[in-house]
């Protein structure tokens, strides 16, 4: 099994998508559309609430208690 890894920074983007660095300084790239359908993530359709993503706990955390796995971020995410 994969070690899990921490992400360590976040710079969402206005198409949707996360720019990732992880603990080992990978960077990598997330779409989170097809996630937006689904609860929690429905509110995130706010570009301005989407917009307010950073780091807490190794993961994407936003207000109103949304937060995304970060073994999540990783598999599903291209690196760049």
């Amino acid at each position: 099994m994969e070690k899990l890894l921490d992400v360590v920074n976040v710079e969402p983007q206005k198409n949707n998508t996360l720019l990732l660095t992880f603990e080992n300084q990978e960077k990598r790239l997330f779409d989170m559309t097809p996630y937006l359908d689904k609860k929690p993530f429905i509110k995130l359709k706010v570009l301005e609430l989407f917009m307010k993503a950073t780091v807490g706990y190794g993961t994407v955390i936003w207000p109103g208690n949304i937060d995304i796995a970060p073994e999540t971020l990783w598999e599903y995410s291209k690196k760049i």
